[in-house]
């Protein structure tokens, strides 16, 4: 069984180091998620990954904007 919120962080972590996944996420997040994960899944559970992985990213991103508005990292 595929545990989707370890997935999700797993993704994000390599999308965040990675400026050409970023890229190619922003453009194309599913086809960008199906390379990633190497697995055949139901365009449904892809497009549920994809939407973890946006949120996630724009949390983080988030939470640096308010970090530096409040001198913490």
């Amino acid at each position: 069984m595929l545990d989707i919120k370890e997935k999700i962080e797993e993704l994000v972590e390599r999308i965040k180091s990675d400026k050409e996944l970023q890229e190619g996420f922003l453009k194309e997040p599913i086809p960008t998620l199906e390379k990633l994960l190497g697995v055949d899944l139901p365009e449904e559970q892809l497009k549920q990954i994809a939407e973890g992985v946006k949120a996630k990213i724009n949390l983080d991103k988030a939470g640096d904007f308010i970090g530096g508005l409040f001198g913490k990292k």
